[in-house]
């Protein structure tokens, strides 16, 4: 019996420490009240509950952390064991413990939800398994709406792992809850700087990853435990009966020994057990940091230092802010000795606060994405070990530990929320996002076909606003991509009510747009068919037809008749001119199309046309008119391929016009390279006979006109002919018309 009220008494004393009367008396009474409702009860992991609690409790006494959140550790159970006493937490111990507790219990749920899905992850792709690890970090932490939530759960993991290495399990079970600390919670204590529970949170999990490792580096480091105590004791002697005489006020003590760090070390370092420094070492805490450069000067008079394992983080911090002198040293014996340095400020830092920035302690300095989020965990940070300097100088001081508490309580990572699907991925969106955009997260084609979500079960609102931790499933229509017809969006969800993120609200649009060309392009076909039908020319191949108006490809032909920017005129008049037989010219008299040498509109060339009023507008020369400088030209605004420039005269821009007055905008020739060439269409009538096509080809080719297209048709003794030409301006156009019309037999020649 004495020695359960001794234990008991010690375990009051534990959770108690560093806190004032009155606060004390609210532990112990949590403490009383919780015991006869964990009697008998065990919690998940088959640890008694009333044993766990304590201990979760107790590790946070640890940390010095206030009372409200070491109540709550110990009540946060009740919601599972007790229903009915956990309705009475808030009346009996207030809000802000009951706040607290069902923060804890969304956390616990997080871990129900997701346990296992880090070793599922492991046999897939590793960059996406690391991604999803991270995600599940950064949402534990933006699950928490008061950052003391995180550390109730890191404790809890501490003492689970505890428990299991208590009662000497090793089983599967044990190996998961190693794997997730590993994973999940050590990485977490060590952002926040938590080193107390980062240290022993990977020792307890190595025990369990790395069973085998783990016994050779404990018996190494017990096999010589008293010869290696003994001297580094008589080594912590002889330093401070120097530091005394010299007048040195130091507090000097063996480091501790973390068996995955050694392990770590031994394997980054391809080092013997025997060769580590760091097994045999101590502290030294001064007041100031010009104590400890003269502590420095003592400890090399006493031992001979190694120069090459000297380092100066005083003068030289780490990235992650840690500072301390660090020296090794051969003792008489010749066996080395290292020897750490540091004011109280630095020893305080490292081991409560902010020691490490995370970043550099998990990929070695990389400061990739992610700079707001990376600022957001330094203030945390700075936030937790605020809290521990108050304990240690203002404690009982009740307004500055309620602002900390009310810094802490606002310190939620809130940019970005992290929901799950229903196997338990972690999904990463924007505040404020919705069923909708969870599913274009997913897949575009889901976010086509949604059409409800269910949110942790229950049917909600597409523009339902999404919060941390939430189960997420979207129900959608049956068939296949939205775009074939089967199903889509509604133009509603372009609204920020529905996507709050802009890559959600871009992926609609895109459907639209599609959609919209999709149906611009049926129109123009539906009217190629019908002048087709009136025509009576259904047999006529349509992709012949194209390249002959002048499209590369038939689609390009539909689009531009359904935008309205080519008329169905020039089909008719392609349709009509097949009718004539054509007629085969004799070889000698055949005119080949040659490539252009010179810089060809046609080729990609600046047309030299400028928008008046505007800069930067993409212009294009009308295929319908072919205009070239001087021409009197005027611009028609189209849709999505820019302005297309017509001459003055064209009679297919002046249907348009009529059509949409507001689109025709003033345009003018500008400056323009003087090889610059443009195509235009000439027609020549005459009276058919040998060597005619031979005759007009010599007056292009003396005129330096490139002809780059010919087409000919002879029908009752008249020859039509059709040429393509690319001509530096009108006037050379004109020269070479007037020499044509001298041409024996030529009853016309004009320009189309």
């Amino acid at each position: 019996m004495v020695s359960i009220a001794a234990a008991q008494t010690e375990t009051h004393v534990q959770l108690s420490a560093g806190l004032a009367a009155e606060d004390s008396a609210r532990v112990m009474a949590a403490l009383a009240f919780v015991k006869p409702l964990y009697a008998g009860r065990t919690v998940g992991t088959g640890q008694d509950a009333f044993e766990f609690s304590q201990g979760v409790a107790t590790v946070l006494a640890s940390l010095k952390i206030d009372a409200e959140t070491r109540i709550a550790a110990l009540l946060f159970e009740l919601p599972v064991i007790d229903a009915a006493a956990a309705e009475s937490i808030e009346p009996r111990f207030g809000k802000e413990v009951a706040d607290l507790v069902i923060g804890i219990r969304q956390l616990m749920r997080l871990h129900e939800q997701t346990f296992g899905q880090q070793e599922a992850a492991r046999g897939k792709n590793a960059s996406q398994a690391a991604a999803q690890v991270e995600a599940l970090r950064k949402m534990l932490l933006a699950m928490a709406s008061d950052m003391r939530v995180v550390l109730v759960r890191l404790a809890s993991r501490v003492t689970t792992l505890r428990y299991f290495a208590d009662q000497k399990l090793q089983d599967d079970k044990t190996h998961q809850y190693a794997s997730e600390t590993f994973d999940l919670y050590a990485p977490l204590a060590n952002r926040l700087g938590v080193w107390q529970l980062k240290w022993e949170l990977e020792d307890l999990s190595f025990r369990f990853i790395q069973p085998e490792a783990y016994k050779r580096i404990a018996s190494m480091l017990e096999e010589k435990r008293m010869e290696r105590e003994g001297f580094v004791n008589t080594a912590i002697a002889r330093l401070r009966s120097e530091l005394g005489a010299a007048g040195i006020k130091a507090e000097v003590f063996g480091r501790p020994k973390h068996i995955y760090s050694i392990w770590s070390k031994m394997r980054g370092k391809s080092i013997d057990f025997s060769e580590l420094y760091d097994v045999r070492a101590f502290r030294v805490i001064v007041g100031d940091i010009k104590t400890c450069y003269a502590v420095l000067g003592i400890v090399h008079n006493i031992w001979a230092p190694i120069p090459e394992e000297f380092d100066d983080y005083i003068s030289r911090p780490k990235q992650n802010g840690y500072q301390s002198l660090h020296t090794v040293v051969v003792a008489e014996d010749g066996r080395a000795l290292e020897v750490q340095v540091r004011t109280n400020e630095m020893h305080h830092f490292a081991e409560y606060g902010v020691a490490a920035h995370w970043r550099y302690k998990e990929t070695g300095g990389s400061h990739s994405a992610g700079q707001r989020y990376d600022e957001k965990i330094a203030w945390l940070r700075q936030l937790l070990a605020w809290k521990s300097e108050l304990v240690d100088a203002v404690v009982g001081q009740e307004d500055s530990r309620r602002e900390w508490v009310e810094k802490l309580k606002s310190a939620a990572l809130d940019d970005r929320i992290y929901v799950l699907t229903p196997q338990a991925r972690v999904i990463e969106l924007p505040n404020g996002a919705t069923p909708v955009d969870f599913a274009y997260h997913l897949h575009s084609d889901v976010g086509h076909r949604c059409r409800g979500a269910r949110v942790d079960g229950a049917m909600v609102p597409l523009n339902t606003a999404l919060k941390n931790g939430q189960t997420v499933e979207i129900i959608t229509a049956k068939g296949g991509l939205a775009a074939s017809g089967a199903a889509g969006p509604s133009r509603d969800w372009l609204g920020s009510d529905y996507a709050a993120s802009p890559r959600t609200r871009s992926k609609i649009r895109a459907w639209f747009n599609a959609i919209e060309q999709q149906e611009t392009l049926t129109a123009g076909r539906g009217l190629i068919e019908k002048t087709l039908q009136r025509e009576g020319k259904t047999a006529v191949n349509l992709e012949e037809l194209a390249h002959k108006l002048g499209f590369l490809k038939l689609d390009d032909l539909f689009l531009s008749v359904g935008k309205d920017e080519f008329s169905l005129r020039h089909v008719e008049q392609a349709l009509h001119a097949a009718d004539v037989q054509k007629q085969i010219i004799n070889p000698d008299d055949a005119v080949v199309p040659r490539k252009s040498r010179a810089s060809s509109v046609a080729q990609g060339a600046k047309s030299g046309v400028l928008v008046v009023g505007t800069d930067g507008l993409m212009t294009q020369l009308a295929r319908c008119c072919k205009p070239a400088p001087p021409d009197d030209i005027v611009g028609f605004i189209t849709r999505g391929k820019g302005v297309s420039i017509h001459r003055g005269n064209c009679k297919n821009f002046a249907e348009m016009r009529i059509k949409a007055p507001e689109r025709v905008i003033q345009t003018a020739w500008g400056g323009s390279d003087t090889g610059t060439v443009y195509p235009v269409d000439i027609f020549v009538l005459a009276g058919d006979r040998q060597g005619l096509l031979r005759d007009i080809s010599e007056i292009f080719l003396r005129e330096k006109i490139n002809v780059i297209g010919v087409s000919t048709q002879s029908v009752k003794g008249q020859a039509r002919m059709a040429f393509t030409a690319e001509i530096g301006s009108t006037a050379q156009l004109l020269k070479a018309l007037a020499v044509i019309r001298e041409v024996e037999g030529v009853m016309e020649a004009r320009r189309q």
